[in-house]
């Protein structure tokens, strides 16, 4: 079949478009920015369109010869209009949808509670909610997968489980933690997914999707804490944490901000489990499937402990991250533009240079006062933003658009340029450049750039308050990033 994926840069949109090359479909990617998805591995095997799902003429170019279409976008996070944002969203992805003769729409929402009226559902349950019965009214057959906890690493959901239960032996914790729910494997996720784009005509409605297992929110902490062979977690719920208190605490202990936490803790606050299984009578579970809650956890953890996590909750660009052209484009819009340059020497090889740079970040660190890093992350996430813990999907390999702690890849230009474009809470827009240059007589040069293009009277105040610290901050960083190429040139040398 010929199928559109949108949100393919995302968590679950990431892992679905190469199961979907695998079972022999055809796949298109509708993206905003096509070069975020440049670097990954199944690039060359797709088509990819840039465009929009709010914008009709982009979705009818995209939707074009196609036999199926996933819808796996929302506006969440993105202020206090995303209900309606995703509203108007998804009655355009139908419409278009219709127009263009596709024959399925697949889309992934959440499991709503059983019994309890939809004004008392979280905002984030409700949109996905109205999104499904938006696109079931399109006209175009469409299955409705909802699904609670996803399980699989780097999962927002599994982040927030992995850290909670692994920082904390005791854990103060609101109540929701003794609501039940009904966690399900990604692996289980992605091929209810792709069996779903086969569906017959006549099948358009929502499915239930969910494993074995169901539990608490304390269980599944202990059942976690058995299955990592930690010791046993001691649980103390407190009433008092509110849904939106529990998620500003969720977003200081885990990398998961609380802009991400505060639907997640919402979503909780009622008992989510499945109904009905009828997904099986069109998608039947081969042996061993669908997964129990600690084989899932095994598998989320050995992908993680192997450096396999080809996606991760931070793969889609943050909401409401900046979008604004590079100050040297030229369709930049001209204004004040703040930069520190900086250049070294190298002994090291331009190899061993770039080895250096596509790792920094996440547990390598910035080179540079490592206090004042810690220190700028915990303002960010205490001022809303993300913060240093996001860290890296891969220890040694980036991606045109990854999360690197509260950067992201902005462009890679292997062995020769890393930009990183800032996603922390800034008055205004700013980038890192980090280049490797072969001179003309044969050596190698680290040349750094960061630029700031402020915004109004607050924007000049930042630049001019933390600039006294770029030569600590900046010039520590270059001298230590040509130092760590240069001991690993010395490293391959003794024992090459």
């Amino acid at each position: 079949m010929h199928t559109l994926v949108t949100g393919a840069s995302g968590y679950v949109g990431g892992r679905l478009v190469p199961e979907l090359l695998a079972a022999g479909h055809r796949v298109r990617c509708l993206a905003r920015t096509p070069s975020k998805l440049a670097d990954t591995p199944w690039a060359d095997e797709v088509e990819v369109v840039r465009g929009d799902v709010t914008d009709p003429r982009s979705l009818a170019e995209a939707l074009d010869g196609m036999d199926a279409a996933y819808y796996l976008v929302h506006a969440l996070g993105s202020g206090s209009g995303f209900e309606r944002a995703d509203a108007e969203a998804a009655r355009t992805f139908g419409r278009a949808c219709r127009e263009a003769g596709v024959g399925r729409i697949v889309y992934l929402g959440g499991l709503t509670p059983a019994g309890v009226p939809e004004r008392e559902l979280s905002p984030h349950l409700r949109s996905r909610a109205e999104v499904g019965r938006i696109l079931l009214d399109s006209g175009v057959p469409t299955a409705v997968l909802r699904a609670a906890v996803i399980i699989g690493s780097g999962s927002a959901s599994f982040e927030m489980l992995r850290y909670l239960t692994e920082r904390l032996p005791i854990m103060v914790t609101p109540s929701w933690l003794r609501t039940r729910v009904q966690p399900v494997a990604i692996r289980d996720v992605l091929r209810c997914l792709v069996g779903c784009a086969e569906l017959p005509a006549e099948v358009a409605r929502t499915f239930d999707v969910g494993g074995p297992d169901v539990l608490t929110y304390r269980d599944m902490m202990r059942r976690y804490a058995a299955v990592a062979e930690l010791p046993r977690r001691i649980v103390v719920p407190v009433p008092v944490l509110t849904p939106s208190l529990s998620s500003h605490w969720v977003g200081l202990v885990t990398p998961v901000p609380s802009s991400i936490a505060r639907p997640l803790t919402e979503s909780l606050r009622h008992e989510v489990v499945c109904r009905e299984n009828d997904i099986e009578r069109y998608v039947p579970p081969p042996a061993g499937a669908p997964y129990g809650f600690d084989e899932a956890l095994r598998l989320a953890l050995r992908r993680i402990k192997e450096a396999q996590v080809s996606t991760r909750w931070s793969s889609a660009s943050w909401p409401g991250a900046p979008s604004d052209p590079l100050p040297t484009d030229p369709d930049w819009s001209g204004g004040s533009l703040y930069t520190d340059e900086r250049a070294k020497d190298v002994d090291a090889s331009p190899q061993e240079l770039w080895r250096v740079i596509e790792g920094i970040g996440g547990e390598n660190g910035w080179y540079s006062l490592p206090l004042a890093w810690s220190l700028r992350g915990w303002m960010d996430r205490l001022t809303g933003g993300v913060g240093l813990r996001r860290g890296r999907r891969d220890a040694a390999r980036l991606r045109t658009g990854d999360a690197l702690d509260f950067w992201r890849v902005e462009a890679i230009e292997r062995g020769q340029l890393l930009r990183l474009r800032a996603e922390m809470r800034l008055p205004g827009l700013a980038w890192l450049e980090l280049r490797v240059v072969t001179r003309s007589d044969g050596g190698t040069e680290y040349r750094q750039r960061a630029l700031f293009h402020p915004r109004g009277l607050a924007g000049q105040l930042y630049w001019w308050s933390v600039s006294p610290f770029h030569a600590l901050v900046f010039g520590g960083m270059a001298r230590n990033i040509a130092t760590a190429a240069n001991k690993s040139r010395d490293t391959t040398v003794k024992h090459g």
